[in-house]
């Protein structure tokens, strides 16, 4: 069996100006790892954590959920605190997206930027879905017969899954209180978003109060924006954003 080498969160040393960088539901640290490096090449320090569950075996992904992650997001926010990160940024691709938005809703951050975040609550059957198509290609690139991952697989099927009614509670949690988002706020989105409903922007985008605010489409790319092929011009819009802001610190 081939060893996986696991995403793991990380920590790129830049200035005093320090961004959070959050990951997917059933991604990794791995996409927005770029991102990371280049804002630290730009003197940003970038903290990505990766949540419980994640760049594990799916089994343990169904023993975790939404209130796991968000002691992770937190964690991760209070760790940059404790390094004398006074003035904190926040970005987040899907759910680190809607993360990104609760943060801002209960923390003082400089400036948010949820990256295609959905607002709209899927059905449990769709969600349960797309766990089951993760859990099988995280089965078969660990060069498992096609007989195991059939059978690994009938048995994953077995496994309760509170996580889906969790992620369900927290989308509508979060969209409820997104009129309390006061801090400027970029929102990107794929215009060929496979995941979500891109409506979901411009919900965003009208319903927080921020003073500033902006909201830009990406017409080549698709849902893990941070991977795709307008890439660079997503490094260059956030790096842009972020130079606007308020900070005090150099």
């Amino acid at each position: 069996m081939m060893k996986i080498t696991a995403p793991k969160p990380f920590m790129f040393e830049g200035g005093k100006r320090a961004v959070l960088l959050l990951h997917g539901f059933t991604g990794s640290s791995a996409d927005v790892r770029m991102l990371g490096r280049f804002l630290q090449k730009k003197g940003y320090t970038c903290h990505a954590p990766q949540y419980k569950g994640h760049a594990v075996p799916p089994e343990e992904l169904v023993h975790t959920g939404p209130d796991d992650w968000w002691k992770d997001v937190m964690d991760g926010f209070n760790l940059l605190k404790e390094r004398g990160h006074t003035e904190i940024a926040v970005c987040g691709l899907s759910l680190g997206g809607v993360f990104s938005l609760k943060l801002a809703t209960e923390q003082p951050v400089v400036g948010v930027v949820p990256m295609c975040a959905p607002m709209h609550v899927k059905s449990e059957e769709t969600i349960y879905r797309g766990v089951l198509e993760y859990a099988r290609e995280y089965k078969s690139r660990e060069n498992k017969s096609q007989e195991q991952v059939d059978q690994e697989m009938e048995a994953f099927k077995k496994t309760p899954m509170n996580t889906l009614k969790g992620l369900q509670q927290l989308l509508g949690d979060v969209r409820n209180s997104i009129d309390m988002v006061y801090a400027p706020t970029f929102v990107v989105q794929a215009r060929h978003d496979e995941m979500i409903n891109t409506d979901s922007a411009n919900i965003i985008y009208n319903e927080v109060e921020s003073d500033i605010k902006d909201l830009k489409w990406y017409e080549e790319s698709t849902h893990v924006i941070t991977l795709g092929k307008e890439k660079e011009q997503l490094h260059e819009d956030v790096y842009t954003f972020l130079e606007k802001l308020d900070w005090s610190v150099e």
